[in-house]
């Protein structure tokens, strides 16, 4: 009989990371499901400008056993009282960008960094973290959003380097960055508006197809970008 599965949703309380956290509670495999947010009540918490808090965490996380998923479903598109996204180089503030790199690419790559030793060396193990389409380098024609750009470009990049490293102690674990679509969250809500017909996603619609893509990987589509429907996408 196979062991009940381990879990860990880092972001818990977001929109996403709530669905995620509500399906894989609801899952038969899985026996121990973690919510780890920054304010969440009876979540793990957590802080992603604070490697300590990182560190304690996965300190905490370590007491119950390996783990076979962790999902980072963490995220900033623009910050409460700031100017939106930057249209143009003119635009660009050298704290948001510090900002954007240090809760897109900085925090997700800190928790690969203490939680990639909780991951079973001798079974499939996952590590997924919410990336986006627009920090492809190759997908981009439109340009403006740069900051959220590079950072997830930035995160991206970590996790690729991240999956070639973890591959040589774990040759059967996963690690994927996820493009969710646009989903209804605090995250999409100013930029809704002009949106095509169905373009929008629930939370929970965008949490069903994420953990189906991840139940479709294998060792070999590790350190990759996907979007929602499982295709990849360029770096």
């Amino acid at each position: 009989m196979t062991a009940p599965l381990r879990a860990a949703v880092f972001g818990a309380s977001g929109a996403i990371g709530a669905a995620l956290l509500e399906r894989l509670q609801r899952d038969p495999r899985y026996g121990d499901v973690t919510a780890l947010s920054r304010r969440g009540e009876g979540h793990l918490h957590f802080d992603l400008a604070d490697e300590a808090s990182i560190a304690a965490a996965a300190a905490a996380l370590a007491e119950g056993g390996p783990l076979d998923l962790v999902f980072v479903a963490t995220g900033v598109l623009q910050e409460p009282g700031k100017p939106g996204p930057e249209k143009a180089l003119r635009a660009l503030d050298p704290s948001a960008l510090a900002h954007q790199f240090a809760v897109n690419a900085i925090g997700p790559a800190l928790i690969a960094k203490h939680l990639f030793p909780l991951l079973p060396r001798d079974r499939r193990a996952v590590f997924a973290a919410l990336s986006a389409r627009v920090g492809s380098i190759g997908d981009n024609a439109l340009g403006g959003w740069h900051g959220y750009r590079a950072a997830k470009a930035a995160l991206n990049m970590l996790l690729r380097n991240a999956a070639l490293e973890l591959k040589r102690s774990h040759p059967l674990a996963v690690v994927a960055a996820l493009h969710p679509g646009t989903v209804d969250s605090a995250l999409s809500r100013p930029f809704q508006r002009g949106l095509r017909p169905g373009q929008l996603t629930t939370p929970e619609l965008a949490a069903d197809r994420l953990l189906a893509v991840l139940d479709g990987l294998t060792p070999d589509d590790s350190g990759f970008l996907y979007d929602y429907t499982g295709t990849r996408l360029p770096f």
